[in-house]
């Protein structure tokens, strides 16, 4: 069986990401992609039509025309964080599977209508968590299941990028995922212009990085939900949306720390800034420490308090994304 995909709206540039994984699968196939704003897309139709060897008539500004025209078993989504809940309501009706870019939602009651429309719809719903299949997070969430610190008491999470107003130029890591590159943060005219700081639209730090922290964070502690949460963001003057965010969640074993950033001194994917980006786990039995993109991890535990490192497991499809490929 060959799954058929069709990428819809390309406002996050994610979608460069999803459909290289897509083109990448050798039981899947593009077979249309949309955009009806050219203006908000971060990646262009003509760019990504010649990059995926997508034909003519297989490009579309009428995500209808391309539902009834290409019939998909999949669609991938990229539209920016507050009108989700809208596009799911479009494509869900056609039966569809959907893959949609992170954040959920933008609110309790739009990732209600979510839920509702995909139900009626009949498709399957998945959340573009890219970190979720990070080599490091997935040994430590084995680690975590093997008994290693014992109960997950404490969930310290650190993560973000050098800042969102770099849109000149898109750069690849040596793994082929897609990020921007070029503008410094200072540079934020062009940046304070963009979806990505409009708060009405989805934009700042917390919507985009905290569900990683609290998705992943709830996964490591096996399902529990805290029972108090309290988030501060900071907000500079020449940006209307915020660059920093801390959320402490409170459980009954104690604390926990959810802590976003754009203005990290460095990016990750190049090279990790200090306080480094990922996961600090704290057990009744020991500690684990998971970094975003590193090929070890670290753990203490009584045996060895003075910690030793563990080499990551190599991801075999289909739990796997483009690092693996």
């Amino acid at each position: 069986m060959t799954w058929t995909v069709a990428g819809i709206n390309f406002a996050h540039f994610h979608m460069g990401d999803n459909l290289r994984l897509v083109e990448s699968h050798p039981d899947a196939e593009i077979v249309g992609i949309c955009d009806e704003d050219p203006d908000e897309a971060t990646l262009g139709l003509e760019d990504t039509a010649d990059e995926f060897g997508v034909p003519d008539d297989q490009v579309f500004r009428d995500h209808e025309r391309c539902l009834e025209e290409t019939d998909p078993d999949i669609v991938v989504l990229c539209p920016v964080p507050s009108e989700h809940a809208d596009w799911v309501e479009k494509v869900a009706p056609y039966g569809v599977d959907v893959i949609l870019e992170k954040p959920f939602a933008t609110s309790v009651e739009d990732a209600d209508r979510i839920l509702e429309a995909m139900a009626e719809g009949g498709g399957k719903l998945a959340v573009n968590w890219p970190l979720a299949w990070y080599e490091s997070h997935r040994t430590t969430k084995q680690l975590v299941d093997e008994g290693t610190i014992g109960d997950v008491l404490e969930v310290h999470y650190y993560d973000g990028n050098k800042g969102s107003g770099r849109f000149t130029q898109v750069e690849y890591t040596d793994s082929g995922e897609l990020h921007f590159a070029g503008k410094d943060l200072e540079d934020t005219d062009e940046a304070a212009a963009t979806w990505w700081h409009q708060p009405e639209r989805g934009g700042g730090s917390l919507n985009d990085y905290l569900g990683y922290g609290v998705t992943l964070g709830t996964w490591f502690r096996d399902g529990e939900l805290p029972l108090e949460v309290t988030t501060d963001t900071y907000t500079p003057e020449w940006s209307p949306v915020d660059t920093h965010s801390v959320t402490i969640a409170k459980y009954e074993t104690g604390l926990s720390k959810y802590e976003t950033r754009w203005g990290t001194f460095t990016d990750p994917w190049v090279h990790q800034p200090q306080p480094k980006c990922g996961f600090v786990l704290v057990g009744s039995e020991g500690t684990i420490s998971s970094y975003d993109y590193e090929e070890t991890v670290r753990v203490q535990d009584e045996e060895h308090p003075e910690g030793y490192e563990v080499d990551v497991d190599p991801l075999e499809a289909p739990s796997r994304t483009c690092s693996s490929t």
